[in-house]
């Protein structure tokens, strides 16, 4: 494969993701004895994601999410609670750690189009999340080549309030 392309322009990476089994306590680690934070938690799954696929196929999963910024970058937490799904497997096959890269995309489905075009393959996506039912991620396979997987993010245009945010 060629030099990866993107509609947008240059690949910026504006996420780091982490994949861990108990959220609550990775927040608290990061956040009083790193300092990071104010962190922003949410459960992904439905109702609030209107779309999900996992593998090719339309597939309902759940998990807990935690952001924060740390600079320019944006830090997540994600916590598996049903699957089946990407994190499950990176789980079961590393253990907790760095899951994945993120890249802001302000088109989604075009970004999609981009990667498939240049022969990455999707493995995992999901929207819908904002506010307006906007926003989006989708997930593709780049382990060989990038030793981890490659997120583009279509941020929706307001959030919906988190359930929780620590430290308080």
């Amino acid at each position: 494969m060629s030099e990866l392309k993107l509609p947008h322009g240059p690949v910026r990476f504006n996420q780091i993701g982490y994949v861990v089994r108990d959220l609550e306590a990775a927040v608290r680690a990061y956040a009083d004895r790193l300092g990071i934070g104010s962190w922003h938690l949410y459960t992904y799954g439905t109702p609030l994601l209107k779309y999900m696929t996992y593998r090719g196929r339309p597939q309902a999963y759940r998990m807990r999410l935690a952001f924060a910024q740390c600079g320019d970058l944006q830090l997540e937490l994600i916590q598996p609670l049903e699957g089946p799904n990407i994190y499950e497997e990176f789980l079961e096959r590393h253990g907790e750690g760095i899951h994945h890269l993120g890249v802001v995309v302000p088109d989604l489905a075009e970004g999609v189009r981009a990667m498939e075009h240049q022969g990455y393959v999707l493995i995992q996506s999901g929207g819908g999340h904002g506010k307006q039912g906007d926003g989006g991620f989708a997930y593709f396979e780049t382990e060989s080549p990038f030793a981890t997987v490659l997120e583009l993010i279509e941020r929706p245009k307001e959030r919906v309030p988190p359930e929780a945010v620590y430290p308080p």
